[in-house]
């Protein structure tokens, strides 16, 4: 729904399903319900979470119209995909697996495209649309200085793919996309710092003279693009949990020329380390509760000297 110039929506991502019928089943389902508790009588907007063996069934031409006179029936539009997971996301083992496929690979870069030609189909007139993907990938994946750079360069060559459709979707159709890049805590980007100095020494350097040299155009040209399309997406609690204040973090991605493609409102835990060890046990068997093996989990905490120390959820087989 529309609040000024903000779109909200409730994203579908919370709903266990993987195929496009256990997902078009919970829309059914839950839309319905969460409008009527909101007492809201205008159009509603749904964050749509779409897994690659989902969209492989959307993409068909007759199950696309009809989920979209299902969202005419009940007033309802898409205007954003979540695209972070491709694959399993509930009941089952994912952990650091989340960001797998990772951009490095085509089988990313494909999923992605395939998802924003949809929604280009999906978002109505007038209105931009954007997907949120993975922050690259994993960092503890590329142990090595070497690797990242390797994994920094594909990843590159993969994103410009990206926005050179982008570019050609909005030619074909008039409709304005970009890519959502989600930081978060242990991945190839984690921050917003790590964000900025991605986007200045790869995607505004090694991929401005890909796009170019894709679309035959000037640099000038391809650095504008890349920043139409190529933006954050800023979720509440991975920054939160780096110690990132908005407020900071939005100057410094101003100042970079990096926009805010969407937020997404979520919660972390916080809490004081005590100095009593008896004290200590009884706050580690309460975070007991939330330990699962089901998602990848993120912690970090600050010093005494004011310094961050993280926590990896991962464990080599």
């Amino acid at each position: 729904m529309k609040i000024k110039d903000f779109h909200l929506s409730y994203c579908s991502n919370i709903h266990a399903g993987e195929s496009w019928d256990a997902t078009f089943r919970n829309l059914k389902i839950y839309i319905p319900e969460v409008k009527k508790r909101l007492a809201h009588e205008g159009a509603f907007g749904i964050g749509l979470r779409l897994s690659h063996e989902a969209s492989l069934v959307l993409e068909r031409p007759e199950r696309l119209q009809e989920f979209q006179d299902w969202l005419k029936k009940s007033n309802a539009y898409v205007f954003t995909l979540n695209c972070f997971p491709y694959g399993g996301f509930h009941r089952t083992k994912v952990k650091e697996q989340v960001h797998a496929p990772d951009w490095t690979t085509e089988a990313r870069r494909d999923y992605t495209i395939r998802c924003f030609r949809i929604l280009a189909e999906l978002l109505p007139e007038g209105v931009e649309g954007g997907i949120s993907t993975s922050p690259l990938s994993y960092r503890h994946w590329f142990p090595t200085e070497p690797e990242r750079e390797s994994a920094f360069d594909q990843a590159t060559t993969h994103l410009i793919d990206v926005v050179e459709e982008l570019v050609n979707i909005q030619r074909e159709t008039g409709k304005f996309l970009h890519l959502d890049i989600e930081p978060e805590p242990d991945g190839l980007v984690e921050n917003s710092e790590e964000l900025i100095n991605y986007f200045k020494e790869w995607l505004l350097s090694v991929g401005k003279t890909r796009l170019a040299k894709q679309l035959g155009t000037t640099q000038k040209e391809a650095e504008k693009l890349i920043k139409d399309h190529l933006k954050v997406c800023y979720d509440v609690c991975h920054f939160a949990i780096g110690y990132e204040k908005p407020k900071e973090a939005f100057k410094k991605l101003k100042q970079a020329g990096i926009g805010i493609g969407k937020i997404q409102l979520s919660a972390a835990l916080k809490l004081l380390i005590p100095e009593s060890p008896f004290e200590r046990f009884s706050i580690g068997k309460r975070l007991g509760e939330f330990a699962d093996t089901t998602y990848l989990h993120q912690v970090m905490g600050r010093t005494n000297e004011g310094g961050l120390k993280s926590y990896p959820d991962y464990r080599k087989p």
